[in-house]
């Protein structure tokens, strides 16, 4: 069985890349093994309860994973496909989940987006996240209001300058749009680990609610300033890249856990273990891994119940990955 994996303790460890491809030859009890790293039932994971963290600027508290959509939801016309980010989204809300991330650079991706909170009954957890992406300030206007149309919502909770674009025009719109009460909170991006200097002195001078910026147990330059940067003024921090795209599977994913990944650390598979050492730093509001797959999004979900673990677990975990 190429599909399972035995770890030096004689229990079964399932990879994230195997999983789909084996899924239609195992029986119905294995999908509720705990080893598999999924629980049994959503009221599972609702008893060791949804860990959310306040928004700085306002006290706001949202769950400490969201859904990014870049090449996740950009699937055009195709009404199969469509379809199925509905299944996923619907999935996401019943799991608790709430910021979903988007951009116009991400092609039909708002589109898609839009169709799917259409065709969903309750969404009334929703935390819109969309950006900015324009070289002209007087344009920025305009491209909002089209991404807001294409979600369907009255209004976004945050609006984020993507990738800093003409950050100094468009961060005098959003401020006004903000004012008016037009979107909740305003934001810079950036990814990459690109433009972090440029970012830092933003981030000293302006007033914002959130950054968004790339941070993942192997991508961690933003320790260094950026996210004491943060906690000091307090602007909430949005983790993008937290997979690296899938590198990290790749490179990890036939691997073992560590023995005490579930005791000490709270995860049962890599994909908590990647997001819990993201979210458990103090600094970092939210995570945004994107997905197509349902089971994949009840993995990512994952890491959003239980307890994180401390500053001395979160040094053992990229040790570990580290000597790998």
């Amino acid at each position: 069985m190429s599909t399972l994996k035995y770890t030096n303790k004689k229990k079964l460890l399932l990879t994230r890349r195997t999983f789909l491809g084996g899924l239609a030859m195992m029986p119905a009890y294995c999908l509720a093994d705990p080893l598999l790293g999924f629980p049994e039932s959503i009221e599972k994971f609702q008893a060791v309860g949804l860990i959310k963290k306040p928004i700085p600027s306002t006290g706001e508290k949202i769950p400490i994973v969201g859904m990014g959509t870049w090449i996740t939801f950009n699937v055009g016309q195709d009404i199969a496909l469509r379809n199925q980010r509905v299944r996923v989204l619907r999935e996401f809300f019943r799991y608790g989940g709430g910021m979903i991330d988007c951009s116009p650079m991400y092609g039909s991706s708002a589109q898609v987006v839009g169709y799917a909170l259409g065709q969903l009954n309750n969404t009334d957890a929703l935390f819109s996240a969309s950006k900015v992406w324009t070289p002209w300030a007087s344009n920025g206007p305009d491209q909002m209001e089209q991404q807001r149309k294409r979600w369907n919502i009255s209004r976004f909770d945050l609006m984020q300058i993507h990738n800093l674009v003409n950050w100094e025009g468009h961060l005098v719109t959003l401020k006004s749009q903000k004012s008016e009460g037009k979107i909740r909170y305003i934001g810079i991006t950036t990814s990459h680990g690109r433009r972090h200097l440029e970012l830092e002195s933003i981030m000293r001078n302006h007033d914002l609610d959130f950054v968004q910026l790339t941070y993942n147990i192997l991508d961690r330059e933003a320790e260094n300033r950026l996210l004491p940067l943060a906690r000091e003024r307090g602007i909430a921090v949005i983790a993008n890249r937290p997979y690296r795209r899938g590198a990290l599977f790749r490179a990890f994913q036939e691997k073992p856990l560590p023995a005490w990944a579930n005791e000490e650390a709270g995860v049962k598979n890599w994909a908590e273990y990647f997001l819990k050492f993201i979210i458990s730093h103090p600094a970092i509001t939210c995570a945004i891994p994107a997905t197509s797959q349902i089971q994949h999004m009840k993995e990512n979900m994952g890491a959003a119940y239980g307890y994180l673990p401390d500053a001395n677990v979160r040094a053992k975990m990229a040790a570990y990955v580290q000597s790998l």
